[in-house]
C-alpha cells in the first residue's frame, strides 16, 4: 500500500489530512498584524474573539491565513488595537503621520529594534499586572478601642486602596479589629469593610456592625436586646435610652490580604492622585 504522503511543494497550501485535500492560505499581511498586535496587549485568541463577537475559530483562521476578517470589522480591530488602517495592514505610514518616536525607532540597527520591541512587550506585561484600585476610608482607631467623641470620628481616617470588586467598591470604611471578643470569626488583627446604611432601621438582627457606644468603637452582632459578641466569654452590650449608642455602617466582611495593593499598584493610586 502505498504511503499517504500530506507534503506540497506549493507555497502557501494546506493538506487537510482527513480529506487529503489541498487549502490554498488566504496569508497576508493583516494576518501577521493581527496575531503580533493580540500577543503585544497579552490576549488568548478567545478573548480577542469575544471582543469582536466572534467565535474563536475565526481569529484561528485570520491568523493563519485560511481567511479574512469581513470589511465590517476591519474598524473594530482598529479600535480594538489602538492602529491605523495602514498598520492593521503592514502598510509604512507616510513620514509625515510618523511621530517622533517612530522616526527614532527607524534609525535604530534591527538588534536595537528588537531589543526596544523586547522592552516594551515587558512593560506592557507589568502594565497589564496593575489591577483595579478602590480608594476607601481607613479609620485608624480599631474597633474595640476608643474614638472619644462622634465628631473626632473623621480626624482619625486616611485613605487606602483595595483591589476593585464589587463587595469592595460597595463599602465605605476600612476598620482594624483589636481584641477576642468576635472570634472564631473576626481575629485580633483583621481589617473589615464597612458599607453605611441609611438608617438604623436597615441592620436587621443578626448583622454585624461597627458601632459607637460612649468614647468606645465596636463589631459587634446585633440583637434586638443589644450588641453580642461571637465569643460567649463575653458579655453582651445592653443599654439604655440615656446611653448614646451610635451605627457606622454594617461589617460586609473581611479584607483579604490578596486584595492590599502591590508596590507597583501603590505607585500607580499614588500618580493618580497627584
Amino acid at each position: 500500500m502505498p504511503k499517504r504522503s500530506f507534503s506540497t511543494s506549493e507555497k502557501n497550501t494546506l493538506i487537510d489530512i482527513k480529506t487529503g485535500e489541498q487549502i490554498t492560505s488566504a496569508h497576508s499581511p493583516v494576518s501577521d498584524s493581527i496575531r503580533t498586535l493580540r500577543k503585544a496587549h497579552g490576549w488568548q485568541q478567545k478573548e480577542l474573539a469575544m471582543k469582536l463577537g466572534v467565535t474563536g475559530n475565526a481569529v484561528t483562521n485570520w491568523e493563519n491565513g485560511r481567511a479574512r476578517p469581513d470589511l465590517n470589522l476591519l474598524p473594530a480591530l482598529c479600535d480594538i488595537f489602538q492602529v491605523s488602517m495602514d498598520e492593521l495592514f503592514g502598510r509604512p505610514l507616510p513620514a509625515a503621520k510618523k511621530s517622533e518616536l517612530d522616526r527614532m525607532f527607524d534609525l535604530l540597527t534591527p538588534m536595537h529594534q528588537l531589543a526596544v520591541q523586547q522592552l516594551t512587550e515587558t512593560l506592557l506585561k507589568a502594565q497589564r499586572t496593575i489591577r483595579p484600585m478602590t480608594r476607601l476610608t481607613y479609620v485608624d482607631r480599631p474597633l474595640a478601642a476608643g474614638i472619644g467623641d462622634p465628631s473626632d470620628f473623621y480626624d482619625v481616617t486616611e485613605p487606602i486602596y483595595l483591589a476593585s470588586s464589587p463587595l469592595v467598591d460597595a463599602a465605605d470604611f476600612v476598620f482594624p479589629i483589636n481584641g477576642e471578643s468576635m472570634e472564631p470569626v473576626y481575629h485580633d488583627g483583621d481589617m473589615v469593610l464597612v458599607r453605611r446604611v441609611p438608617s438604623s432601621s436597615e441592620l436587621k438582627p443578626g448583622s454585624i456592625g461597627a458601632f459607637m457606644i460612649g468614647n468606645e468603637t465596636y463589631i459587634k452582632e446585633y440583637q434586638k436586646d443589644g450588641l453580642h459578641s461571637l465569643n460567649p466569654a463575653f458579655p453582651t452590650l445592653k443599654f439604655t435610652e440615656d446611653d448614646h449608642v451610635y451605627l457606622i455602617g454594617q461589617v460586609t466582611s473581611k479584607v483579604d490580604v490578596s486584595w492590599l495593593p502591590t508596590n507597583d499598584e501603590r505607585q500607580a493610586c499614588r500618580d493618580t492622585e497627584g
